[in-house]
């Protein structure tokens, strides 16, 4: 680990490369998830500010309970 930023040698041309380290399967990830991704990290730093509700409220629905149970 402690040489993990020392150059390496080219495989093909066999002179020093910079290696470089990404997080494994990343780029394999569809773009609409790499990007939620990403926006999950900024929202944990940097949370946006929300000045209304969007979207349709869900309905209420009522379940069917037995009736030894109390309902509302």
């Amino acid at each position: 680990m402690a040489r993990a930023d020392a150059p390496a040698a080219c495989p093909s041309c066999g002179g020093d490369a910079r290696r470089v380290f990404t997080p494994p399967g990343i780029a394999l990830l569809a773009t609409p998830l790499r990007g939620l991704l990403d926006l999950e990290q900024r929202s944990a730093h940097e949370p946006a500010v929300v000045s209304e509700k969007t979207g349709r409220p869900r309905p209420h629905a009522h379940h069917p309970t037995p009736p030894w149970m109390l309902s509302h």
